[in-house]
């Protein structure tokens, strides 16, 4: 986003409002807990524990481990591109920003480091970095800009149109994932915090953030 100062804060108490009414939903239902075409999915023993209030340093070491096995997935599959292009995807909430730590109307909400640091990895290895966020579409440029402010290479952002906020969250970022191998990109990972962002599919590897059984949705 590039307004000045009085209209991002304009604008961010307005996200501020609508992410309050609208926000992300992020369930998922049992019929969607089999991925199709998910070739992996990591998540450490640690990051699957219901944690009766999330810590946030417990919370930095669950993500580190995730992001410890991501990193060589990235690094060996760059290796081997067969003249393709390749693609990641990020979720928004609690995977590429912390979210849950910090108000949502003091931005720029900052960035998760170990995933920046893997976004900016896979970008210097000639991998696009998608974003697919259940955030609604009326704060998309506010949320480009938090991202790009966070210091993440963007190569592309995905955000709910009024249509998509009647469709089940898991099937709206399936159907966004396969509109993105659609482009020619073959998706080498797909990261989420919540069993929603990567359920369905269109990706080789998924890798699963800690969300302590929704406390960070």
């Amino acid at each position: 986003m590039h307004a000045g100062a009085t209209s991002k804060r304009t604008a961010a108490a307005l996200a501020a409002s609508l992410f309050i009414v609208v926000g992300p939903v992020t369930s998922a239902t049992a019929a969607e807990a089999a991925p199709t075409r998910t070739a992996g999915t990591t998540s450490t023993a640690a990051a699957t524990t219901v944690a009766q209030d999330v810590d946030y340093g417990t919370w930095q070491r669950d993500v580190a481990a995730v992001v410890a096995e991501a990193r060589p997935w990235i690094e060996t599959r760059t290796g081997q591109t067969g003249g393709k292009k390749q693609a990641i995807v990020l979720d928004i909430d609690n995977t590429a920003l912390e979210t849950h730590f910090h108000p949502f109307w003091q931005l720029p909400t900052p960035a998760v480091a170990g995933v920046r640091e893997l976004a900016r990895y896979a970008d210097s290895r000639g991998v696009a970095v998608f974003f697919v966020t259940a955030r609604p579409g009326i704060i998309e440029s506010l949320t480009d800009w938090n991202l790009k402010t966070a210091g993440y290479p963007v190569d592309g952002l995905y955000a709910r149109d009024l249509p998509d906020l009647f469709t089940e969250v898991s099937a709206y970022k399936t159907e966004k994932r396969a509109a993105i191998e659609a482009k020619g990109y073959t998706i080498i990972a797909n990261i989420g915090n919540n069993q929603s962002d990567i359920v369905g599919g269109h990706a080789e590897r998924t890798f699963k953030l800690p969300d302590y059984g929704g406390k960070l949705s």
